[in-house]
């Protein structure tokens, strides 16, 4: 079967910066649902399109195909006096950014009285290597497409 819209497909990955350091790599299986559901990152899935099992690509991704351009107006700093105790570096929290949108920010220093939080992804900024091997393709259920995602081994659980 041939990767196309509505394809569940399972890929053994890696994913690399431009000087190759491996900055994640596979363990068990990834499983995507393929067609435009935000499970992959569309120039992957672009170049995974028509594609069948065994089929391996390297895709160069720039920051705004991965994890978008670093923002400065996301990093931000808060009295710790607004954090309950044991705040840590690299801890994560739910706040809300500069336009009220609810974010995930990182807790990435704490210095006296200040905490101070980024919500760009650790990988923001940054130009990216993603290579992959197609180990399984198979037609998605109704319920993966109407939940928008696979489920199942190496998918998500309901």
């Amino acid at each position: 079967m041939r990767i196309a819209k509505d394809s569940a497909v399972t890929i053994h990955f890696q994913l690399a910066n431009t000087q190759g350091k491996v900055l994640e790599k596979s363990q068990q299986p990834l499983a995507y649902l393929h067609g435009g559901y935000g499970n992959i990152f569309p120039k992957i899935e672009a170049a995974l399109e028509g594609q069948d099992v065994g089929y391996e690509a390297t895709v160069d991704l720039s920051p705004e195909d991965a994890f978008g351009v670093f923002d400065p107006a996301l990093q931000q700093t808060i009295p710790k006096t607004q954090f309950p105790p044991g705040v840590k570096v690299g801890g994560q929290i739910e706040g809300r950014d500069a336009e009220g949108n609810t974010r995930a920010f990182t807790v990435v220093k704490i210095k006296g009285p200040e905490v101070h939080l980024d919500g760009n992804h650790a990988l923001a900024g940054q130009a990216l290597r993603f290579s992959c091997r197609v180990v399984d393709v198979r037609s998605a259920s109704e319920e993966e497409i109407a939940h928008g995602h696979v489920h199942g081994p190496h998918g998500h659980q309901h």
